[in-house]
């Protein structure tokens, strides 16, 4: 009777994958690739966006430097980052420029309101003179209103900014102090009282997110040059969703090639190492799409690459079973010592790898990244399906009574 449970619970887990994984890899309009496609966030070399060029000129707030055009584009991507746009590429050209790409910008007014005002913040009195410059901001914040409800902005000068500020709110108590960025008006805090130290808090009332949002602006508008836009335009897709569908198909291909070498290679642990990898397949898809993974040409490699991991970890499992069945050993016996003997040789390549993958996380931008998300989910789901599930399948499937001949394993039975 416990054989025939663990039969029903094998087919049935059979039948869920096959049946999920037909699914989507179905062409029809409405299901299938069209809807992993729908729910997938692409990026700009499979969906299509803006591309603008900044340049940096020498202005008011200094020369420009290469030093000051790598602050500039680091300003510039956590501007982007902060107002949600996921994965921009921000990258230097030359001596003093910048490049922004931004997928699935809808025009080029769009791409320009995402990427904001890059030239000076500055702070001006009710008389139009100029109090503070971008130069004279450390940092903004947000906080907690500690005299009531809501939120309120943190600002903290620096340099001659304290002066200039406790100078300007001495002279102009009870009146705003307007707050621009190029020439959009974006708050205009009224002084209450002369505000010494360099230290000041920017109350209304606001909500968390219009907090953080007028606290993302003050910190990106504090450019240390001036930049002037040479050239927007918006990029069509370089493949688009016909390409892209095509690209599904031949990595269904791929993947059908693969399951076919595991199932001649390895018999029935080949075929339940498909049934796993299917379900690594699923909960990849599933994983990346719930943390808004941009999905990129190079993200794409990543997910390739992670399932060639999945794979590799299952052949070494594998190898090892067959060389303790090999020896003699029982099924059980022989699964178990060869789970044990290739876990540590699995483990160090999948941790090698998520290492890796960390590192290009962290000192990469935009694509590269990407590369390194989909690599790094890959590679930890590839450990559970590898070790775990598809240990617990191999147990289910002896345990059923169905599979105990040793040729179904790939090696030779032991004569009597």
């Amino acid at each position: 009777m416990k054989g025939g449970w663990n039969a029903l619970v094998l087919a049935l887990i059979v039948v869920l994958v096959g049946g999920t994984i037909g699914f989507y890899l179905s062409p029809a309009p409405d299901t299938g690739s069209a809807r992993i496609m729908k729910h997938m966030k692409l990026g700009l070399d499979l969906k299509g966006g803006a591309h603008i060029v900044l340049e940096g000129v020498d202005s008011e707030l200094g020369a420009v430097t290469p030093e000051k055009v790598q602050a500039a584009k680091a300003v510039i991507e956590n501007r982007i980052n902060a107002l949600g746009v996921s994965e921009p590429l921000v990258q230097v050209d030359g001596k003093n420029r910048i490049i922004v790409e931004i997928a699935g910008a809808a025009d080029i007014d769009e791409a320009r309101e995402t990427v904001g005002k890059t030239a000076a913040l500055r702070f001006l009195d009710p008389e139009g003179n100029e109090v503070l410059t971008g130069k004279d901001v450390e940092k903004a914040g947000v906080a907690q209103n500690p005299t009531g409800a809501g939120f309120i902005v943190t600002l903290k000068l620096k340099g001659e900014g304290p002066q200039k500020f406790y100078e300007a709110t001495s002279k102009w108590v009870g009146q705003p102090i307007y707050i621009m960025l190029d020439e959009d008006l974006i708050s205009w805090p009224v002084v209450n009282e002369p505000i010494p130290g360099g230290e000041a808090t920017i109350t209304g009332n606001f909500t968390v997110e219009e907090a953080s949002q007028l606290a993302t602006l003050i910190n990106g508008g504090a450019l240390p040059i001036k930049l002037v836009e040479v050239e927007a335009r918006m990029v069509s897709a370089t493949l688009g969703a016909d390409s892209i569908a095509k690209s599904l198909r031949a990595g269904a291909i791929g993947m059908i090639g693969v399951l076919l070498f595991m199932i001649l290679l390895y018999r029935i642990p080949g075929f339940l190492a498909d049934v796993a990898l299917g379900v690594y397949a699923i909960l990849n898809m599933i994983v990346l799409l719930a943390i808004g993974n941009v999905f990129t040409l190079p993200g794409i490699a990543g997910v390739l690459l992670g399932i060639g991991m999945a794979v590799d970890g299952n052949v070494i499992i594998f190898e090892r079973i067959k060389e303790e069945l090999g020896k003699g050993k029982g099924l059980r016996s022989g699964i178990d010592a060869g789970f044990h003997r290739a876990y540590v040789t699995v483990l160090d390549s999948q941790v090698t790898t998520a290492i890796a993958a960390a590192i290009l996380w962290y000192l990469g931008t935009g694509p590269v990244r990407g590369f390194a998300v989909t690599l790094f989910v890959g590679t930890v789901l590839s450990m559970f399906t590898a070790v775990t599930f598809s240990r617990w399948l191999i147990k289910l499937t002896v345990n059923t009574g169905w599979f105990n001949k040793r040729t179904l394993f790939g090696v030779k039975e032991v004569a009597e």
